[in-house]
């Protein structure tokens, strides 16, 4: 029996304006001690950006290679580059007991769920196609042809939802919070993180 307790991964996808960023923002104010894992990628540094802080710096056959190897736990080409999140890295801060906290988008998700069995996938959903939407055209920064592709994108994602673990509407901001607060604190309840506290309150019997 474990006398550690065993971290958790919380992953969260959304469709774009659905208020996930938001979301994640409040829980790691309130939950500041949560992981997270540096991702490797092939694009250039940015001015500032450092080898080892930020990301990790590979090139494109470099990155190619490590797939191969099945280094990472999730990958994806956005914009023409590579970016992944190292499976050994991700799988060690778990075992250590570090909760990490994932924002990824649908792909990445069930490659979450293929390469860390136990992760828990969190789907935040808009409350209807009329308030994306607003949300999008509220934002005031994208054009009318990129809203139409991000509300195209959405409705797609949208038949991914069934895989995840948990449903979050975002429809009042504090109750979806509230709602997302309460699945992270639950699933760090689970028996098959906490076998230490079991081991810890039988010894107290010798």
């Amino acid at each position: 029996m474990t006398t550690k307790r065993k971290g958790l991964a919380l992953v969260l996808s959304a469709p774009s304006g659905a208020g996930k960023s938001t979301l994640i923002r409040r829980l790691v104010q309130e939950f500041p001690e949560f992981a997270f894992s540096l991702s490797t990628t092939t694009r250039a540094p940015r001015p500032g950006e450092q080898d080892g802080r930020e990301y990790r710096f590979v090139s494109r056959a470099e990155f190619e290679k490590l797939i191969e190897k099945e280094h990472f736990a999730e990958w994806a080409r956005v914009h023409g580059n590579y970016y992944g999140t190292p499976l050994h890295e991700t799988r060690e801060l778990l075992q250590a007991g570090r909760d990490i906290l994932f924002d990824i988008d649908v792909q990445g998700a069930r490659q979450l769920r293929q390469s860390l069995a136990d992760s828990i996938l969190v789907f935040i959903l808009p409350p209807d196609q009329n308030e994306l939407l607003r949300r999008l055209e509220q934002r005031g920064t994208d054009k009318p042809e990129e809203i139409a592709r991000r509300m195209k994108t959405a409705r797609e994602e949208l038949s991914a939802a069934p895989e995840f673990d948990y449903w979050v509407v975002n429809d009042h901001l504090p109750d979806a919070y509230d709602r997302l607060r309460s699945i992270y604190l639950a699933e760090g309840c689970r028996e098959s993180r906490n076998q230490h506290v079991l081991t810890r309150i039988q010894a107290s019997w010798e």
